[in-house]
C-alpha cells in the first residue's frame, strides 16, 4: 500500500464490495464503472485495484502488467460506450492543483457529446 493512501476513501470501499457500483468492465488489475456524477453523456472511471494514490504513485510502483492492463480498460470502454470514433477525452487529477478529490488513482472517460474546449488559455509574457 502506497504512503499516505487511505484505505477507507470511496474507491477502496467500491473494491471491496462495501458500496455498490454500476460496473462496465472489470480485469484481474482494473474496474471501470459509471460515474455517479456525470459530467457528459458518457462518463465512466476507470480505477486500478491496488492502492495508488496518484498517476504519479502508479508510474513508479505499478507492475508493468498494471500499467498495460488499465490503457486497455480505457480503449476498452471507449469503445464499449460508442464514443471511440466520435472522440473522447481521458482525465486524471493528480494533487492540490490538480483539483484530485479522491487519494486512489481514477481516470475519468468522458464522451458522448461535444466536450469543448480544455481549460482556459492563459496569456503568458
Amino acid at each position: 500500500m502506497s504512503e499516505n493512501y487511505d484505505p477507507n476513501n470511496i474507491f477502496a470501499k467500491i473494491l471491496r464490495n462495501e458500496i455498490p457500483c454500476d460496473k462496465v468492465y472489470e480485469t484481474n488489475y482494473s474496474i471501470a464503472f459509471r460515474d455517479i456524477n456525470a459530467r457528459a453523456k458518457c462518463h465512466i472511471l476507470i480505477v486500478p485495484k491496488k492502492a495508488y494514490i496518484s498517476l504519479n504513485d502508479f508510474s513508479l510502483k505499478a507492475s508493468n502488467e498494471e500499467k498495460v492492463d488499465i490503457f486497455n480498460v480505457i480503449s476498452w470502454a471507449a469503445e464499449n460506450a460508442n464514443i471511440k470514433e466520435s472522440g473522447y477525452r481521458v482525465l486524471t487529477n493528480v494533487g492540490e492543483h490538480g483539483h484530485q478529490e479522491v487519494k486512489h488513482l481514477h481516470f475519468h472517460l468522458l464522451g458522448g457529446q461535444p466536450l469543448g474546449g480544455m481549460i482556459k488559455k492563459l496569456d503568458i509574457i
